[in-house]
């Protein structure tokens, strides 16, 4: 039988941390919420962004696809294709504001 390995007592670093940690107060919570609040909503305008860039690419296929297509449908996808890279713009500028 080998002998065990002997043991020995390492410091808890992280626990005298949060030991001495200074409290968040309520103000500064409120602040650290509101600013994640805007990262995940820009975060979600930019999927909004991808979703009609990929939506317009999808519209200019169905606009020029020929007699397979509806007129109505054609006609209606091209006009959602001319209208989505502004449509993107738009959504970025304020973006860029705020």
């Amino acid at each position: 039988m080998s002998p065990s390995p002997s043991l020995s007592v390492v410091a808890d670093n992280d626990r005298a941390t949060i030991a001495t940690a200074k409290p968040e107060t309520v103000a500064e919570r409120v602040r650290r919420l509101q600013a994640e609040a805007r990262t995940l909503a820009k975060d979600h305008i930019h999927a909004l962004s991808a979703a009609i860039l990929n939506a317009e690419q999808i519209a200019a296929e169905i606009a020029e696809g020929g007699d397979a297509y509806p007129a109505g449908i054609r006609d209606l996808a091209r006009r959602f294709a001319e209208d989505a890279g502004t449509r993107v713009q738009t959504l970025e500028a304020i973006t860029a504001r705020t």
